[in-house]
């Protein structure tokens, strides 16, 4: 069984460098053919609406929107539960693809055979 990556992102535009650590590592993996799921948690979860990816901006980084549109494209990208309900998001506001999931989704796709979680 080919091994799978489950990226947990807690950075937004607080942090800008692990933020975009976590996009790259999971376009990359999904560029070699691994399979990706990439939650948006914490600060992340504003990228989970419209536009807000394009407004993010990291000198030397690929631009995270065409980070997020790849996973969306090839993996799967959800947006964490609690953190949507705390910054007043809902179902209809995200990108389409993204989905709203909690820590008993997120627990049994870590806990998934061949599974690698990454946190950042």
């Amino acid at each position: 069984m080919a091994r799978s990556l489950v990226i947990k992102v807690t950075a937004g535009a607080d942090a800008p460098e692990r933020c975009n650590q976590a996009f790259t590592v999971a376009a990359a993996a999904l560029a070699s053919g691994v399979p990706v799921s990439l939650w948006l948690t914490g600060e992340s979860s504003w990228f989970a609406l419209p536009g807000r990816a394009k407004e993010f901006t990291l000198a030397e980084a690929a631009p995270l929107e065409d980070l997020l549109a790849a996973v969306l494209a090839a993996g799967r990208v959800t947006l964490c539960t609690q953190c949507a309900a705390r910054r007043g998001i809902t179902v209809d506001d995200v990108i389409d693809g993204v989905r709203i999931a909690g820590a008993p989704t997120f627990v049994e796709e870590v806990l998934g055979e061949g599974v690698q979680a990454l946190v950042y």
